[in-house]
């Protein structure tokens, strides 16, 4: 009901109190014409894209290292997943402290003879979207890796030895026997995680506000800013119903591909 009545207001210009026009397809002209939109659009999908890559290539690592055979591995699995069930602004402020310019980082490349790397890591257009994706990975990372311990747990350990008896290396188990067995944990891992990258905004306006210069803002940030702090709610409403459409597609084409691969 609630997504239908935003959907609705898309097509006007309520700016939250008293009457409204409808106005057609006018808010969605106005924001595909908007470079500073175009601009969160792009950064809304790098940072989903970029957290789905990252975050699935260090949880399934993390997930085979400590899946068998390590004496520490059930403290390194609870020190690996502590960060997922912080708050994700807890953890903004904590690595805003970090990046600061006279943060811990900044020292630590000072004191190893680094100098020329010390930066405003936040305040550079440059960097700023790659701190807020450290940041976004960092904490989903054990998540992931919990989802991929649970599917390797139901790799039988049998097939494993089968195939290395057979004279299948290391990798070539990894992509004959273990993977296939764990494709729905890695259907699952993903549409955690780009959901989540998609909808990012906690950690946004915690690190940077959607600053500098823009270069962090995203969707959500927009919806936020358009909606509540500019009052143009037809507007923000325009580009959380993109935002929406945006998240189904992913969503659809993820399921597609799974579904794909399970009847192959």
């Amino acid at each position: 009901m609630a997504t239908g009545v935003g959907g609705f207001f898309a097509f006007t210009d309520w700016s939250g109190l008293g009457s409204f026009e409808f106005i057609g397809n006018d808010n969605f002209v106005e924001i595909f014409q908007d470079p500073s939109k175009i601009g969160a659009l792009k950064n809304t999908l790098f940072l989903a894209v970029g957290a789905v890559v990252v975050t699935n290539v260090c949880g399934l690592a993390l997930a085979l290292g400590l899946n068998r055979g390590l004496r520490s591995r059930y403290i390194l699995r609870m020190l690996f997943f502590m960060p997922a069930v912080l708050s994700p602004l807890a953890v903004s402020y904590i690595w805003k402290f970090i990046f600061d310019y006279s943060g811990p980082l900044n020292g630590l490349l000072t004191t190893v003879g680094l100098e020329e790397g010390v930066r405003p890591w936040l305040g550079d257009p440059t960097w700023a979207i790659w701190m807020v994706l450290i940041v976004i990975c960092w904490q989903n990372t054990g998540l992931v890796m919990v989802i991929y311990m649970a599917g390797l747990a139901s790799v039988p350990v049998e097939i494993e030895e089968a195939a290395a008896i057979d004279g299948a290396n290391l990798w070539q188990r990894f992509w004959h026997v273990t993977l296939p067995s764990i494709r729905p944990a890695l259907a699952i891992a993903t549409t955690l995680v780009i959901i989540s990258g998609l909808r990012i905004f906690d950690e946004i306006m915690a690190l940077t506000g959607g600053g500098p210069a823009d270069s962090t803002e995203t969707l959500a940030t927009e919806v936020y800013k358009q909606s509540f702090a500019l009052g143009n709610f037809g507007y923000g409403a325009a580009l959380a119903l993109i935002l929406t459409v945006i998240i189904f597609v992913f969503a659809v084409v993820q399921q597609r591909l799974t579904r794909e691969r399970k009847e192959a």
